[in-house]
């Protein structure tokens, strides 16, 4: 395997096996592991001898390991290991009863254990100030017990390796779908879901003639109310252009498309959209990296449908067994899944294969190659599905499926395409994400020490050194610009290759979405992006262009919308002064700062040392590290004890309100043992934070004053104050983060969040 460093950092922070926090895996041994627990199956299911599952071992080990084929995060993280959870995502039901609405909560709780991500309706649910019949009381409707659920979400931790993610839909005729349209103005809450609107196509025909429609309560099904849908389309529209979300779902559409109409109504999707499932369903998704599927012909590259089909064959071949190998976290879902079998099959890496067929991503022969990979793969997929239905029998649900007929395909599976958004995996194959455009030619990243490196696309790289024009100069402007249009040093048909998200016109990604979309049997993840000066007449149109396009949801995203916007100076009191702060006094956390100066103390605690590092920036305390010494320690509980005090302190909680609560706690391993002058590891960590201020307050440190000095000096190639202000940056490593997909996406370490 050749990985890229982001790739090896990804791996070995989040897939490879770990013993004592320490990697023990090499990638090559984590694809063995995967490739012999799938390829069991053809033993332990299918009655095939050990040569013969050997031999299609072989086979799953050489396309992971080329990289040509990657199924999703919980499959590589989890097979042949004691979880053997492989499924990304589940939709769970949820009914008009607290019995219910409870019920799902704790199934979501375990799933989110297991490292899935979860999608409900909440359409079901009466809606607010109903009336409850069994207490004679009111309801409190549906965004009430979102917010239980996003609570729910943040208790569960993942293992460090997936953070729980949800999707929250809501039929556009419930009576509380304008409270659900606006329940994320408010950044703070519901901070762990993605949001759609569950569109109807009664509501599109009264958008375009201007009408009402009817509002139903889902617990009686009567008709309470009409709105004017343009009013509705317009509130979704503005929410959508100030953060993103509501994004919608075509529900009507999704439901005219289910394969087992006999077996349930498709109500909700995954946390990104792409995949809709009925109730305990859960998905099993896989990519093929399309820039590998190339040949040379007279010494220009061609895409090889050959060597596609057959990666393409390999594929499903080990999405199936992946169903029979999957470890499920309920029996309804293992039910379900195995009663429709559904794979998805999808792509990444297709911005590279343009650049490399020299074909613009924004043009009518991309959008033209695009449709024709596509019913290609779609086409294939089934046939092969159709070969281990002979061999392994059809989909048990099949029958009643809208495959059975006379001249229907016997299939194996009731869905086999899906396009994912591959946030993480697309980083390890080091190609472009799913079928979105490349996200930057060049960007900046943080290493050790707060180095920065400028890191450039590899095929711009090769391109410019090709034909004469590269330059450190030249990457160090790109990486500024963010974008290579426009800059008189490159080429204008290289200007026209390395398009960037930001560069294309909305109509084009609609286009290109709705082009992979027609051979699609789910749904295509895919972000809109517009520039910060887009107006919402803007984001209107994508979405009625979606829904003409015949795209099954769309969700967009205008540069910046997401950022923690500066609206005043704060003012807060702090060491007996007043400081300008650069958030306000509403919780919202600033960003963690690119230059710190603070001090680092040893404490004896039970278990051995604890080194406590506490730090400032201009602005004043903002941080504090753990690090346990060589006799072990409690490192996790003191790990996010000192991410959540710094998170309060960026947050502007006062200083000796966090230490008033560290302060005091109790842990047997410190009282138990002399000489141990601290109560425990946050005993430990208030007092070093206290003991800082009083340092502080000498005037011996002046940190603050250090650190404006650090960053107004040019050499250390800082932001300046503004840019630190509104820096979108990932919360684990600090680096630059993305939005694709209805995801935040870091490309240096992997982070990744759906809500």
């Amino acid at each position: 395997m050749q990985l890229s460093k982001n790739a090896q950092t990804v791996l070995e922070k989040r897939y490879l096996r770990k013993e004592e926090g320490r990697v023990v895996e090499t990638p090559e041994d984590m694809l063995r592991r995967v490739s012999q627990n799938i390829a069991s199956v053809e033993v332990d299911v299918y009655g095939k001898t050990e040569e013969e599952a050997k031999q299609i071992e072989e086979e799953f080990f050489s396309v992971m390991d080329r990289m040509e084929f990657v199924p999703n995060s919980p499959t590589l993280m989890n097979a042949g290991r004691e979880l053997q959870q492989l499924s990304a995502c589940f939709v769970l039901p949820i009914e008009d009863s607290m019995e219910s609405i409870f019920e799902t909560i704790k199934n979501a709780a375990l799933i989110h254990k297991s490292g899935g991500g979860t999608g409900f309706s909440f359409t079901n649910i009466r809606p607010r100030n109903d009336q409850v019949l069994t207490t004679g009381g009111v309801a409190s409707g549906p965004i009430s017990f979102m917010k239980v659920f996003n609570a729910a979400t943040d208790a569960v931790k993942q293992g460090g390796t997936r953070r729980g993610a949800n999707m929250g839909i809501l039929r556009v005729d419930h009576p509380d779908i304008m409270d659900f349209i606006t329940c994320k103005k408010d950044s703070h809450e519901v901070t762990n879901f993605n949001i759609s609107v569950g569109i109807t196509e009664e509501f599109m025909e009264a958008v375009e003639n201007d009408g009402e429609y009817d509002l139903l309560n889902p617990r009686t099904k009567e008709k309470v109310g009409t709105l004017k849908a343009r009013k509705v389309f317009d509130t979704i529209v503005d929410m959508a252009w100030e953060n993103g979300e509501p994004g919608i779902i075509f529900l009507d559409r999704m439901n005219r498309n289910n394969p087992t109409p006999h077996v349930g109504e498709i109500e909700s999707t995954n946390p990104c959209g792409e995949q809709p499932l009925l109730p305990y369903e859960s998905c099993n998704l896989g990519s093929i990296n399309l820039s590998c599927m190339l040949c040379e012909t007279d010494g220009k590259p061609e895409f090889d449908y050959d060597y596609f089909r057959k990666t393409i064959r390999t594929a499903v071949h080990f999405l199936d067994n992946v169903i029979d190998a999957n470890r499920y976290p309920l029996p309804m879902i293992e039910e379900m899944t195995k009663g429709n079998r559904k794979i998805g099959l999808g792509v990444m890496g297709f911005a590279d294969l343009l650049i490399k067929l020299g074909i613009p991503y924004n043009s009518d022969r991309a959008v033209y190659l695009a449709e024709k990979i596509m019913k290609f793969m779609d086409e294939e997929s089934k046939i092969k599905s159709a070969e281990l239905a002979e061999e392994r029998g059809v989909f048990p649900n099949f029958s009643g499926s809208i495959y059975d007929n006379s001249q229907g395909l016997r299939l194996r599976h009731a869905t086999t395409t899906t396009i994912a958004p591959t946030g993480t995996i697309s980083i390890i194959a080091g190609v472009s994400s799913g079928v979105e455009p490349l996200f930057a030619v060049s960007y900046t990243r943080t290493v050790m020490d707060n180095d920065k490196l400028i890191e450039v696309h590899p095929l711009f790289e090769e391109i410019a050194r090709k034909e004469g024009f590269f330059k450190q100069e030249l990457v160090e402007k790109i990486s500024e610009e963010g974008t290579v249009k426009g800059i008189p040093e490159i080429p204008k048909n290289i200007q026209e290759l390395f398009v960037t998200a930001h560069d294309i016109s909305p109509e084009w990604h609609i286009k290109m979405q709705s082009a992979f979309q027609e051979h699609t049997d789910n749904a295509v993840s895919k972000t809109v992006n517009f520039n910060r000066g887009a107006t919402k007449e803007d984001v209107a149109q994508v979405y009625l262009l979606a829904y003409e396009s015949g795209c099954k949801g769309v969700t967009v995203y205008r540069d910046g919308s997401r950022e923690s916007q500066v609206l005043s100076t704060g003012q807060a009191e702090k060491a007996g002064k007043e400081k300008d702060l650069p958030y306000q006094l509403d919780l919202t956390p600033r960003p963690r700062p690119q230059v710190t100066i603070g001090v680092t103390e040893k404490v004896r605690i039970g278990c051995g040392n604890l080194y406590v590092s506490v730090n400032s920036d201009e602005y004043g305390l903002c941080e504090v590290f753990t690090t346990p010494g060589r006799h072990g320690g409690c490192a996790s509980q003191s790990e996010a004890t000192s991410r959540l005090v710094s998170i309060a302190l960026r947050s502007g909680v006062p200083v000796d309100v966090i230490v008033e609560q560290l302060k005091g706690i109790r842990c047997p391993a410190c009282l138990r043992r002399e000489g141990i002058n601290v109560a425990s590891c946050p005993d430990a960590i208030g007092r070093a934070i206290k003991k800082y201020m009083e340092i502080e307050e000498k005037g011996t440190l002046q940190a603050e004053e250090k650190v404006a000095k650090l960053l107004n000096d040019p050499k250390h190639n800082n932001p300046s104050r503004s840019e630190l202000e509104n820096m979108r940056s990932c919360p684990d490593c600090g680096n630059a983060i993305q939005f694709e997909s209805g995801c935040v996406t870091c490309a240096n370490c992997g982070y990744s969040k759906c809500g």
